[in-house]
């Protein structure tokens, strides 16, 4: 193999170590809520993913804000064994209508602390609240959280994200309203996510081919007989 062909197979393999590391990178686990069933006006349940980024400690507390602006008029805490949850309540700046009810006071935050042991190292578990009811005037809801560690480390993932931005290093849990996605854009999503498989295979098919052929090119040829 020649000093040249040598060259151009080394790029092409760090190349492709470059692009598989990208992608290994940007899925990076955060905190995140996500629901089933949330739909403006109506009662909602939201699930908390807290992943475990450490090797060697267990997640033992979290702690989730509830908005201000948009209070909830119930708030209820599902069950979960090993773990004990309270409800802070606050006073309101300035009483808040909710349906029929106007609030003067709200459930604020909602905090789950280990009673033994947590979330392992490198694992995650789900926290979920029961809220009602969701606003109907809001695109999106933020619930700002704090991560804390066995070995006394505080996470706080509690910073804005801004359209068209890069993603912050700790993002705040945001929540997007069913109803703030229009029924183009969710058909679009739809049939990006559907294909998003294929067009996996494909490419990596595709990859596949190159390096065999790039095998093929670079083999020595023979000389013809003249």
């Amino acid at each position: 193999m020649s000093k040249k062909h040598c060259l151009r197979a080394g790029a092409i393999v760090a190349a492709s170590a470059l692009v598989l590391t990208g992608a290994a990178g940007s899925a990076s686990a955060h905190v995140s809520v996500s629901s089933p069933d949330a739909k403006p006006g109506g009662y909602a349940k939201l699930i908390f993913r807290v992943p475990t980024e450490s090797d060697n400690t267990s997640t033992t507390k979290l702690v989730v804000s509830l908005p201000k602006d948009t209070p909830f008029a119930h708030v209820g805490a599902l069950v979960k064994d090993g773990w004990k949850v309270e409800k802070t309540t606050e006073k309101l700046a300035t009483p808040v209508k909710v349906g029929d009810v106007t609030l003067s006071e709200a459930i604020t935050t909602v905090t789950w602390t280990a009673l033994k042991g947590g979330i392992p190292a490198n694992d995650f578990d789900e926290f979920a609240l029961s809220v009602g009811r969701l606003p109907e005037k809001v695109d999106a809801l933020s619930f700002p959280a704090v991560q804390t560690y066995s070995d006394g480390e505080v996470v706080k993932w509690d910073a804005a994200r801004t359209e068209g931005g890069e993603e912050p290093e700790h993002p705040a849990p945001t929540l997007k309203l069913a109803a703030a996605i229009t029924p183009v854009a969710a058909a679009t999503d739809t049939s990006k996510d559907s294909s998003d498989p294929l067009a996996r295979g494909l490419g990596g098919a595709g990859l596949l081919l190159g390096l065999i052929g790039l095998g093929l090119g670079l083999r020595p040829r023979k000389k013809v007989q003249s």
